[in-house]
């Protein structure tokens, strides 16, 4: 089905007057999200990009719709696991809890616009060459076998990377923010803000999480109307998603092995589509293979099976459950010892009431799964303790 100009346009402005509404009546003003308002919008944003497929399914019949909802569903949860960088970085630089928000609705900007000039240029690129389906294959079967490697240690540090240490070379940089300004006076001099800093970080990593997400979804359809809606919907309500799940995060231990099952099985299918498209010369004589081509309806149902497999198995966890709990205390207590993170009170009797039913919950816990529990988490619970009696 070929999709109108006016269709087009018509999308694009509903997605700008969404992020603009977001921008205007959420983020201008800097706020801790509470989580009956986070809940309430990511429901909100869910249910518009569910209606928006029902109407894809109504409008562009059956193919187009349940390749939109497979593209939606995978992006989506591709986008689930970019938060645990996002707040790698949020942590690294210290980002105040206020102005969090800010900083994830330039990066949700900057994603879409990054990923919409990926898929322009992978159409083309696709129309050019059909062989390109095998390195988009290939690619995501790689993409699937490092995301089973065991993380290292110096995985995580996403934000100390070659072009923040750069700028931090070249230019006057601060380390102190002031309030969301991307610049301020430090020494009698003009300064770069952490705030611009990390931005620059989350934009860089949202370009290395659009290498991994497009030939995904190209995988999946190669409907460049899909391909967009299906991507930009998953990257609304990501920004209230993060304070809806921030803390249990953690505790999907198993999501990077159903996104590798994802991964490698969308690229089997780009390697099977590759082949029954075939032209290259040394494959077949430059001929077609003759090969079963996998429906979209079996990728969703994959896709779905797996997700769900995957949740489950980690909400059910004793061991996922006992690392959530670790985590979620060494956070709470943490922030709530940073002034800098957050000086309004009702955030930080909340964090300190996290941290209190973190402890209750890790007293009851079989110590085999407590082992990541340290010296230095009791000592830093210990301090945070300190300071709330000191200050009641």
């Amino acid at each position: 089905m070929e999709v109108s100009g006016l269709v087009w346009a018509l999308t694009i402005v509903g997605i700008a007057a969404l992020l603009a509404f977001d921008f205007f009546f959420h983020v201008r003003k800097a706020h801790t999200p509470t989580l009956r308002e986070a809940a309430i919008w990511s429901s909100i944003y869910v249910g518009l990009a569910l209606i928006f497929g029902l109407g894809v399914l109504a409008f562009g019949g059956a193919t187009m719709g349940s390749e939109y909802f497979a593209g939606y569903i995978t992006e989506k949860a591709l986008s689930v696991d970019n938060l645990f960088v996002f707040l790698i970085i949020m942590a690294s630089f210290k980002v105040p809890r206020a102005d969090q928000q800010k900083v994830l609705l330039f990066g949700i900007v900057f994603s879409l616009i990054a990923r919409t000039a990926f898929i322009f240029v992978g159409v083309a690129l696709i129309n050019r060459f059909s062989a390109l389906f095998y390195l988009f294959g290939l690619f995501l079967l790689f993409t699937a076998i490092k995301l089973l490697k065991p993380e290292g240690e110096g995985d995580g540090d996403e934000a100390n990377n070659f072009i923040i240490r750069t700028a931090k070379k070249i230019f006057h940089t601060t380390d102190q923010y002031d309030g969301d300004k991307l610049f301020t006076i430090h020494n009698g001099k003009r300064a770069l803000t952490p705030m611009l800093l990390v931005m620059v970080a989350i934009g860089g990593t949202d370009i290395l999480f659009a290498l991994d997400s497009i030939p995904a979804i190209f995988g999946l359809t190669q409907n460049v109307y899909i391909v967009f809606t299906a991507t930009a919907f998953s990257l609304m309500g990501l920004r209230q998603l993060y304070f809806l799940v921030d803390g249990l995060l953690d505790r999907l231990i198993y999501l990077s092995y159903g996104l590798a099952a994802i991964l490698g099985f969308i690229g089997v299918k780009l390697v099977m589509h590759a082949l029954h498209e075939n032209n290259l010369p040394f494959i077949n004589g430059g001929e077609h293979v003759d090969i079963v081509e996998i429906s979209t309806a079996l990728s969703l149902s994959v896709i779905v099976g797996v997700l769900a497999v995957t949740v489950i198995a980690s909400l059910l966890s004793p061991r996922g459950k006992a690392h959530n709990v670790i985590s979620s205390a060494r956070a709470s207590a943490a922030h709530y010892l940073d002034h800098d993170y957050t000086e309004d009170p009702n955030e930080r009797h909340r964090l300190y009431a996290v941290m209190l039913e973190n402890e209750k919950v890790l007293r009851g816990l079989d110590a085999k799964f407590t082992d990541s529990a340290d010296a230095e988490l009791t000592e830093l619970l210990d301090r945070a303790h300190a300071e709330h009696a000191a200050h009641r």
